[in-house]
């Protein structure tokens, strides 16, 4: 049986998510080039076989497929530029963070040195890059996903290419991420609770766990609502929410918690009950967090708790 051939693959940026995918690359045996700002990065890549560039151009050139694993997408571009010839041909994966409109732009930049274009955003965290269930996803050119797809899927086994439009995956990247704060600020006052009556945070881990599957389980519910627009039949209502404001600044004082965080929170349910959305699904928050075409003119933000 023939061996698959293994793509020769450059990435650019290794910190620790960066020297993530360059380790899987290895294992996977695709021929590696790496570099960084700081090459004394490299040493323990190439202790497991990958090149070290001594330049950026000489990164780029290696491989038909380049990998960029920066901070931001102005990042990429002010580490890219001095290879903007060399980029000419080749495919450029970005797997950074930032909004769309830098995704946008970045393709543009990608565009105009000739290089192939593909948006990529990461799911998970450094010690997660290869597992079987870690999510990838991915937009821009079709051609350079159908190509190097087998390559990239060593990242993960979860890889989606969710189409042409080069923003996507920045928006469904921010789109899903906007989560996290929120969730973990939650998760920190809660432990700040506990450790006020003498108990440790690891006590409660089991819990919150248990609550993050529950809210796992609505979610399909909840964008059901929100994409018909049907918010009637209220399992968790927001007048509901609401009563338990004053649960929150309770608890605030009795454990001298600073609770400021909840305040914007607490705005939108009473924005949304004023709305009528009171006997409503929570979900209906959705319809108070989009800016009418006159706030949008304003330039009004009228919830800026994220």
């Amino acid at each position: 049986m023939t061996a698959h051939p293994r793509t020769p693959v450059t990435v650019i940026g290794l910190g620790s998510m960066g020297g993530a995918l360059a380790e899987a690359f290895l294992g996977a045996g695709h021929p590696t080039t790496v570099w960084n700002r700081t090459a004394s990065r490299a040493a323990p890549l190439v202790a497991k076989g990958a090149v070290h560039a001594a330049t950026i151009e000489d990164a780029v050139a290696a491989s038909p497929l380049v990998v960029a694993c920066l901070t931001t997408y102005e990042d990429t571009r002010e580490a890219l530029e001095p290879a903007g010839a060399a980029l000419h041909g080749r495919a450029l994966v970005t797997l950074n963070s930032g909004a769309p409109l830098g995704a946008r732009r970045m393709a543009e930049w990608a565009r105009g040195h000739g290089a192939r274009y593909l948006d990529g955003a990461i799911k998970n965290v450094p010690s997660a890059v290869g597992a079987d269930d870690t999510l990838l996803y991915y937009s821009g050119d079709r051609g350079v996903f159908d190509e190097f797809e087998t390559t990239l899927r060593v990242l993960g086994g979860d890889t989606v290419y969710l189409g042409a439009e080069a923003d996507l995956a920045a928006l469904y990247e921010m789109a899903v991420g906007g989560t996290l704060l929120p969730a973990l600020v939650g998760f920190f006052q809660g432990a700040a609770a506990i450790r006020s009556r003498g108990l440790e945070a690891a006590s409660m881990v089991r819990f919150s766990v248990k609550w993050f599957e529950m809210i796992n389980s609505v979610l399909p519910v909840f964008a059901k609502e929100i994409d018909s627009g049907d918010y009637s039949e209220a399992a968790s209502s927001v007048n509901l929410f609401l009563a338990g404001a004053a649960h929150d600044e309770e608890l605030g004082r009795e454990a001298n918690l600073d609770t400021e965080w909840h305040r914007p929170f607490h705005d939108l349910l009473r924005r949304a009950a004023d709305a009528g959305h009171g006997e409503h699904s929570i979900a209906a928050l959705t319809e108070v967090l989009k800016k009418s075409d006159r706030q949008s003119r304003n330039g009004k933000i009228p919830f800026a708790g994220r």
